[in-house]
């Protein structure tokens, strides 16, 4: 039986090294598009078009990270890492004599409003405003611009994985060192400059009651397996376990996670200074991300960590050690 062909852009990443380590475990064969250390470079179109034309599945995870204070030049390079990507992907699709019957694009929850009142579904979820929510829909507008008659499309709106790697390591080291209470929201001036660009957060949900839709890094990688299993199956699909917590609970389960019963709340004057300091942003924490998974439920997907608590858990475990710091 002739092994799977399985192109993943973006590989470097920790969703990208697992994929593409469970894929090459279950014997497919996996080729990698990136800016180094690749089999492809993102710029080389004739190497990215040999490897795209007659793969089964494409995956593209490619995207600089949101974790970065939203300058213009950050801003820019957000959104071209993940625009010009998907069109150069895009391009090798339809140049390709035997295109990929599958092509599944990153996306974000982000897409969606700020949300505390009811939770966002592919059905009824509102699109918000903003700049992470103009990256989102350019993404997805560049993703599925076009016919492609023989390759079905997906996005996967993720919501924010939890694995050993991304945004948990610095939430962790907060609760380590004391300081695993809640983010608080509060009123802080805002410039025109950040309300042009987008950037500026409003007061929402008070006392660390924002939402947060999460997903364990086992479920990324099992949906895109399930995705690939069910043709019927196409357009956005949210990613996000169907128990999402809140800010508070968060990292009330963190601290206990982590053996640590008491931990400060960072008021938003706080959050501010110290996100400068730290140079990424405070809608990071501030947003509220209410987001379930309609489509996958529905169509039978069961999650390997729907509930928080056993997913923490088992994240923490898997360390080498309870708290290390060692750098990855």
């Amino acid at each position: 039986m002739t092994s799977q062909r399985v192109v993943i852009a973006g590989a470097s990443g920790f969703i990208g090294q697992r994929l593409v380590a469970s894929f090459r475990e279950e014997g497919a064969s996996v080729s990698t598009i990136g800016r180094s250390g690749a089999d492809a470079r993102w710029g080389d179109q004739e190497a990215i078009d040999a490897l795209v034309d007659g793969a089964d599945l494409l995956v593209n995870l490619a995207g600089k990270s949101v974790n970065c204070r939203y300058g213009p030049a950050n801003r820019a390079e957000i959104v071209r890492s993940r625009v010009e990507t998907t069109e150069e992907l895009g391009r090798s699709v339809r140049a390709a004599s035997t295109p990929p019957s599958l092509w599944i694009n990153s996306s974000t929850a982000t897409i969606y409003r700020h949300a505390e009142d009811r939770p966002m579904t592919e059905r009824d979820g509102e699109i918000g405003t903003g700049f992470s929510v103009g990256v989102a829909t350019a993404w997805e507008d560049a993703f599925f611009d076009g016919d492609l008659p023989a390759t079905r499309r997906v996005a996967l709106r993720i919501a924010i994985v939890l694995g050993d790697g991304g945004a948990l390591i610095p939430l962790l080291m907060l609760a380590r060192f004391g300081l695993g209470g809640p983010q608080l929201d509060g009123r802080w001036p805002t410039s025109r400059t950040r309300r042009t660009a987008g950037t500026a957060h409003d007061l929402g949900a008070r006392g660390g009651r924002q939402r947060f839709s999460w997903v364990h890094l086992d479920d990324v990688v099992g949906t895109v397996r399930f995705v690939r299993d069910h043709p019927e199956l196409d357009g956005p699909i949210n990613v996000s376990s169907p128990n999402p917590t809140d800010n508070r609970g968060f990292m009330r389960t963190l601290r206990y996670a982590l053996g640590r019963p008491f931990g400060l709340a960072a008021p938003r004057w706080m959050l501010e200074l110290g996100m400068f300091i730290l140079r990424t942003e405070t809608e990071l924490v501030l947003k509220s991300r209410w987001v379930l998974p309609e489509r996958l439920l529905h169509a039978g997907y069961r999650f390997s960590y729907p509930e928080f608590d056993p997913a923490l858990r088992d994240i923490v475990a898997a360390r080498s050690l309870p708290m290390s710091t060692e750098s990855r």
